[in-house]
């Protein structure tokens, strides 16, 4: 009995120990008494410091709270018919071209540059007293130096040695007009140099323009399109020069100049798609012609004229190409009919453009790309001004080569 008695008086003293432990250590936790206001006092960000004369030292400045900011008052809703008005660019206004007839009259001048060498000098040298092997080889060397060619060159000398002989004394008159119906006669005037663009009944004249890089041709057609607006004709443009980096662009300005929309595509699109577009949408908008500028191709890589052909098939799903132009550099004499022979033979070229025949040119390249394809000069390229282009006349051409 006296060992139980013992047990619970050691458990009781064992108890308080405890607790007074447990006392002990919960006062040493508790927070310390009430002070001065322990609250975080929030510094203002250092205003932004001056630059160049105005850097000082950074010093606090007034801020306003969220409640001190005012709101915006509503505005009223404005009545209906009292809106601004929507302001646009202007639209420039469209440009009125020069008519065409008589247009490569008026260009005379520009075209008599080339007269040096053929005109003026075969009548220099058809005007000597005496007329020797010599003389008659010296007009030889004339013709093919102005890129007559070889064959049209020894036709017109075995002529005008005839005629001379039967006209005996020569006076200037008598020779220039000699030389005018020679080279008319080479020249020729009995071919329709018109460029066709009639089209049927529902569907509008289908014109393709085609060429090597730097011929023009992009300018060609853009000035062509003003040839026909000021004929009354309604012309849409087609963009499938697809590869010449702002090539769309450049024919789009020359479109809106004269109000002739123009169909285009992405930058490296397929030409024939946009081709086939460009006529839908003449079909759709009644217009009159449908010019389609093709890519400045290089006339010795197969796959690029290959893909020019596939133009050509893809538009005359629509209906026949009424007229295929070639445009060639006059400048580049008888490489161009390196560039010719090869376009030939992938399109059936039905006309010819010569460009650049104000300057340097020299006027036989007229004769010897007649001979060479078969077509006729339809238009010549007199400037670089946008109603620089006109249609191609044989008497106008040879009265400015040989002058007055």
């Amino acid at each position: 009995m006296e060992i139980v008695i013992l047990a619970v008086v050691i458990a009781l003293v064992a108890i308080g120990a405890i607790s007074g432990l447990v006392v002990s250590s919960r006062r040493k936790k508790q927070l310390p008494p009430d002070g001065p206001s322990s609250t975080p006092t929030i510094t203002a960000p250092p205003a932004e410091p001056h630059v160049g004369e105005e850097a000082e030292t950074p010093r606090d400045e007034p801020r306003r709270t969220i409640e001190e900011v005012g709101l915006p008052e509503a505005q009223a809703p404005t009545a209906p018919g009292t809106e601004a008005p929507f302001v646009t660019e202007p639209v420039p206004p469209v440009e009125v071209p020069e008519p065409t007839a008589g247009r490569l009259v008026r260009l005379r001048a520009r075209l008599s540059r080339s007269q040096t060498t053929l005109g003026k000098g075969l009548l220099t040298l058809l005007s000597r007293e005496h007329l020797d092997e010599d003389t008659w080889e010296e007009i030889e060397d004339t013709l093919l130096t102005a890129d007559v060619g070889v064959a049209p060159t020894q036709e017109l000398v075995e002529r005008l040695r005839e005629r001379v002989k039967v006209l005996g004394t020569r006076t200037p008159e008598e020779l220039r007009g000699l030389l005018r119906e020679e080279l008319l006669e080479l020249i020729g005037t009995e071919a329709d140099r018109s460029v066709r663009t009639d089209g049927g009944e529902e569907v509008p004249g289908v014109v393709m323009v085609v060429g090597v890089n730097g011929t023009g041709k992009t300018t060609t057609t853009g000035k062509l399109a003003r040839v026909l607006v000021a004929d009354g004709r309604s012309v849409v443009l087609g963009a499938a020069d697809t590869f010449r980096a702002a090539a769309a662009d450049q024919l789009q300005t020359w479109g809106e100049r004269v109000g002739a929309r123009t169909v285009r595509g992405p930058e490296g699109g397929d030409p024939a798609s946009i081709a086939f577009d460009a006529v839908k949408e003449g079909i759709a908008e009644s217009a009159d012609v449908v010019l389609i500028d093709t890519a400045g191709r290089l006339h010795t890589k197969s796959g690029l004229m290959d893909e020019l052909g596939k133009v050509k098939r893809v538009v005359e799903k629509h209906g026949p190409l009424d007229e295929v132009l070639l445009v060639l550099d006059a400048t580049t004499g008888q490489n161009g009919l390196v560039q010719a022979r090869v376009f030939a033979e992938v399109v059936d070229i039905t006309g010819i453009v010569l460009t650049k025949l104000d300057g340097t040119a020299k006027g036989g390249i007229v004769v010897a790309v007649q001979r060479e394809l078969g077509v006729p000069v339809k238009l010549i390229g007199l400037g670089e001004g946008p109603d620089d282009l006109a249609p191609f006349e044989p008497e106008a051409f040879v009265d400015a080569l040989i002058g007055d």
